[in-house]
């Protein structure tokens, strides 16, 4: 016959937790403020419910626990640590912190400053659920139109949506570049000879902005929708393109790509800003991640 066992409440599991943790009945008492004999029935209410011996209290001053007080030490804190989740996003919704966000990140974006703000945000509000997109172009602002995402930091190409609140954070160097023995690295470049060779493009994979051009001067290009398969073509010698200098720096001065001296000059400054929808209200997590962002990218711009 199958034995019935009992439900124990979480007060007993926060006991049996607190007498692990501070080595005694005694101690667990003076922790939580109360008697020794409360904390006592608690855990002989707790070994009833669950019809196991927790503590083996013969023959020593300290409780040290059973085999099956052993097994089921991990369950208990997993319990107590998830209502404490619980609580804790409870109070958060109360004091108006976002339950979840949606974030996109545009390509350009240096990934380290990505990984050190969301390295402090998962710090900072361990409560909140985060969703990451990282999008380029015209597709940024997709995802905020399309309500797939709350907050955004993106580029110049979607900066004038009337539907879009912007807020500069930064900027990023856009500088053209080759492999080496391509023929635009030669120098001494006339006008107009780089429309001869092919251009290597971040492709803009929305209809928002599809048919705009942002420093396209070729007419023969290759769109590519990742940015670092255009970054390996470029080592590959396959063509010619704009890149972020900060992910080329270190190729540049190795030598496995050469900066371009073009009298077009078609390297920018591409500004990025925090962009949302104007007709929601952000929170304190997205507030927080638009002054991280706005910090990291301008510690990167003067570094």
């Amino acid at each position: 016959m199958r034995m019935r066992l009992g439900e124990p409440t979480l007060d007993q599991l926060r006991i049996f937790l607190g007498v692990v943790e501070h080595g005694s009945f005694g101690a667990a008492a003076r922790e939580s403020g109360r008697a020794v004999s409360a904390i006592s029935y608690g855990i002989a209410q707790l070994e009833a419910q669950l019809a196991v011996t927790l503590f083996e209290r013969e023959g020593s001053r300290k409780p040290v626990l059973t085999e099956a007080g052993e097994g089921l030490l991990a369950e208990a804190r997993g319990v107590a640590d998830r209502v404490d989740a619980l609580l804790a996003k409870t109070q958060s919704l109360h004091a108006g912190l976002e339950s979840k966000l949606g974030l996109v990140l545009d390509v350009m974006v240096p990934s380290d400053v990505t990984a050190h703000v969301l390295g402090e945000f998962r710090r900072m509000f361990p409560t909140v659920a985060l969703t990451l997109h990282i999008e380029g172009l015209g597709a940024v602002a997709d995802c905020l139109i399309d309500d797939r995402a709350q907050l955004a930091i993106g580029g110049p190409v979607i900066g004038d949506q009337p539907s879009l609140e912007r807020h500069a954070v930064g900027e990023i160097d856009l500088i053209p570049v080759a492999a080496p023995e391509h023929p635009l690295a030669a120098g001494s470049i006339a006008p107009g000879e780089s429309r001869n060779h092919l251009q290597l493009v971040l492709a803009d994979r929305s209809n928002l902005t599809k048919g705009r051009e942002f420093s396209v001067l070729s007419p023969l290009t290759w769109r590519l929708g990742d940015l670092g398969a255009k970054h390996a073509l470029l080592k590959e010698g396959l063509g010619w393109g704009n890149m972020p200098r900060h992910q080329v720096a270190d190729d540049v001065a190795a030598g496995r790509l050469v900066e371009l001296d073009l009298p077009e000059k078609p390297g920018a400054s591409y500004l990025l800003s925090a962009l949302w929808r104007r007709d929601q209200r952000l929170g304190p997590a997205a507030n927080w991640l638009i002054d991280a962002f706005n910090g990291g990218l301008c510690v990167q711009t003067t570094a």
